[in-house]
């Protein structure tokens, strides 16, 4: 069999460079293909780490309950009725609900003023217990955060966020011990979160002064009323099995009507993290249709240009077979003349991609907040074997075409 040596890139480069325009239309099919597949599957991967960033530290298995106004009647109470949830629902659902894992009440109030010396912010006041930590990541970097001390004793103590913590200590300094007046209280800094994902409950985290639960409702009679009630499910179990049985036991202890579903506003967190999930997953599906679809043209492109060449080399074939060439010489030159214009083409494109994915990955990420377009490796190893095969397979019908030609026709054409 002929070797694949120097003689034989020459004979692959003259081919084509004789159909400049041919191998060019050709080239850009498949640089166009892997360049969409690249760029594709990079680009959700990119966009997937921006959008987790405003997950950060939340829980993706958490649900949330509040109150709302009934709309209908039942045992004695009128339709459009005004309730409220207690502190003894929490009780009741760790008693009833036994795929509940974590279940906290949460309090808060918008629009507050924390002042020091003399700065001022606006922000939120939330009220919570330490197991609140558990679906909503405080991500404390200085002091800690509120403990089962705090709650006990009903300590005025606070857990400020970033911003908070950068508009009134400008300068960095540790505030833990310091005192901070919030709407004529002052409550002394026991810790500083930087948590700063845009998920949050009743506020951003960033602009939130946090206080121990019982103080917050002692401070500001709340008496006991609670605003919200998080929850978290168990591993096995999902958000929505769990709503449904805490709605029961909340609907029965409040008198409200078994299928009033008005007077519960209940939240699936682990519902919408669910469709996120599938938004991508159909992003990276719809990157590889397009993509393989694209390729797929431009290797029609490339054995379709190998079908003319074959045809226009008709005569050239004929003699190297009537000077002894063998059919297995004929087929590897045309399959490799067709795989080596698939990788070229490949190469370019997939390398244009990935320059042009990691100026976007320069561009966004932080170093805090790092973005990664690029593709991995082994996806750009993937890609290569892909080109090769696509190659092997455009080539296969021009080359047995061209092992066909028998020498005395093709001399007796010419």
């Amino acid at each position: 069999m002929k070797r694949f040596d120097l003689d034989t890139w020459q004979e692959i480069l003259v081919t084509i460079t004789r159909n400049k325009t041919r191998s060019l239309l050709t080239a850009f099919g498949i640089f166009w293909g892997i360049f969409m597949l690249v760029a594709l599957m990079g680009g959700a991967q990119g966009l997937q780490d921006i959008l987790s960033r405003q997950f950060q530290g939340f829980a993706t298995n958490s649900g949330f309950l509040g109150s709302n106004q009934t709309s209908k009647a039942y045992k004695g109470f009128q339709q459009g009725r005004f309730w409220d949830l207690e502190n003894l629902d929490v009780d009741r659902i760790r008693k009833n609900v036994d795929e509940v894992d974590i279940v906290t009440p949460t309090l808060a109030r918008w629009g507050i003023n924390a002042v020091y010396q003399d700065k001022k912010i606006s922000g939120t006041l939330k009220g919570l217990y330490p197991e609140y930590g558990k679906i909503e990541e405080p991500d404390i970097v200085m002091g800690r955060f509120i403990n089962d001390m705090d709650i006990r004793d009903q300590r005025k103590v606070c857990v400020i966020g970033k911003r908070i913590y950068e508009t009134l200590f400008p300068g960095g300094e540790n505030p833990c011990g310091r005192y901070i007046e919030v709407n004529g209280i002052y409550y002394q800094i026991i810790g500083v979160s930087m948590a700063n994902g845009n998920i949050s409950i009743q506020g951003r985290s960033e602009t939130t002064v946090t206080i121990p639960f019982s103080t917050m409702q002692n401070n500001y009679n709340f008496g006991n009323k609670i605003q919200l009630l998080c929850y978290t499910a168990k591993k096995r179990y999902s958000i929505s099995e769990v709503e449904e049985k805490i709605g029961e036991v909340v609907k029965k202890a409040h008198f409200i009507h078994p299928e009033d579903e008005q007077a519960l506003i209940q939240v699936n967190a682990e519902a919408m993290f669910s469709m996120i999930d599938n938004l991508f997953s159909g992003i990276r599906v719809l990157g590889w249709m397009v993509g393989l679809g694209t390729l797929l043209a431009g290797a029609i492109g490339v054995s379709n240009i190998m079908m003319v060449t074959v045809r226009e080399r008709t005569t050239e074939i004929g003699i190297r077979r009537a000077i002894g060439a063998k059919p297995n010489d004929i087929l590897m030159q045309i399959l490799s003349e067709s795989i080596v214009l698939t990788i070229i083409a490949g190469m370019t494109g997939l390398s244009f991609a990935v320059f042009l994915l990691d100026i976007m990955e320069q561009v966004v990420s932080t170093p805090t907040e790092p973005a990664h377009f690029l593709i991995s490796f082994w996806q750009a190893i993937g890609a290569g074997i892909l080109l090769i095969l696509l190659g092997l397979l455009a080539g296969l019908a021009p080359a047995y075409r061209a092992m066909a030609i028998k020498p005395i026709e093709a001399i007796r054409d010419e």
